[in-house]
């Protein structure tokens, strides 16, 4: 699918106005216990949008409930504006869990994103949940080489602005790129990132639903 120009203009400007709705400030006081990752493919040709998550419970990360809902995917792909073509169906699967969580961690960025609005920015807003964004890749923003042991950190900055932390999640391992999706900040971001990081390079809750969207089941 192709996407008209008009379509991407519009996108544009309803993910500018909703972008105003981020907020930076922590939502809930109590500690985090209950985790949740969320993450979307698109078999069958991009034709189905299938949306993952998987409950996860803190400190040791078992495993509670998990949910794939799949969806006909109804927009292009537009570079930018991802978070439109995904969010029915993570939304849908979310909504699927038995318990709501206190944080979602996404498979995506947040802030660290052109507009200031990615996919995790986009879900809390959707949802009022307080979210993070975990990118594998830097999307914007320029940054100096974290150290090489697992918690070193640098500042991820775009046009004067920090937009998120990159952050050395194991070490020796290329790092992750953290930004505040909505309802929480930037340190509380990052500590909640490492606590779901034992092991590997990308949280716990992510991997799980990753491997639920590639698997469908």
């Amino acid at each position: 699918m192709r996407a008209p120009t008009g379509l991407a203009r519009q996108l544009i400007a309803e993910q500018r106005r909703l972008a105003e709705r981020v907020t930076v400030e922590d939502l809930d006081s109590r500690p985090v216990e209950w985790v949740a990752g969320v993450d979307a493919a698109f078999p069958d040709r991009g034709t189905v949008t299938r949306g993952a998550a998987v409950l996860m419970r803190l400190p040791d990360l078992e495993p509670i409930d998990q949910a794939v809902v799949e969806i006909p995917t109804e927009l292009p792909y537009i570079p930018g504006l991802l978070s439109f073509r995904e969010l029915p169906a993570v939304q849908a699967a979310l909504d699927a869990l038995r318990r709501t969580p206190d944080v979602v961690l996404c498979d995506g960025q947040g802030l660290a994103h052109p507009r200031r609005f990615g996919i995790a920015c986009h879900l809390g807003v959707s949802t009022g949940l307080r979210t993070i964004g975990v990118g594998k890749s830097r999307l914007c923003g320029n940054y100096e080489m974290p150290g090489e042991r697992r918690g070193d950190q640098a500042a991820l900055i775009d046009r004067d602005e920090r937009i998120g932390t990159v952050l050395r999640s194991r070490a020796r391992v290329k790092p992750v790129f953290v930004s505040v999706g909505h309802g929480l900040n930037l340190e509380q971001a990052v500590g909640i990132t490492l606590a779901c990081t034992p092991r590997f390079r990308l949280p716990e809750p992510i991997r799980a639903a990753d491997r639920l969207a590639g698997s469908g089941r």
